[in-house]
């Protein structure tokens, strides 16, 4: 697989990013954009995760902390579209807000 398709396969839910992982763990050519694109789709999965646990533990109490965390999540799927898209293009493009976040923490995919 080549590291643009490997760029915008992490972005197809997390069966696709453990794919895209491991073709970039096997790849000889590691690319920088391939990287770049496996941390922006993790960090958006982590997201999409913390909410969930967030929504489950409070949601059930309070009614409008479980909308205002279900537009979170409306949000979230934006900037996945932008990931996609960025991905799709070849670009390094950070997602809005989170995009540098996830560079500076996500470091362990080399």
């Amino acid at each position: 697989m080549d590291q643009k398709t490997i760029s915008w396969v992490s972005y197809i839910t997390i069966v696709g990013w453990i794919i895209a992982i491991v073709s970039y763990n096997s790849s000889l050519d590691k690319s920088a954009l391939a990287r770049f694109h496996l941390r922006q789709s993790l960090g958006l999965i982590l997201t999409v995760v913390a909410i969930y646990i967030v929504q489950i533990f409070f949601g059930f109490f309070l009614g409008f902390f479980a909308t205002v965390l279900g537009l979170l999540n409306i949000g979230v799927l934006v900037l996945w579209v932008i990931g996609l898209i960025s991905a799709v293009n070849g670009e390094e493009k950070p997602v809005p807000l989170l995009g540098e976040f996830y560079q500076k923490t996500i470091t362990f995919i080399n």
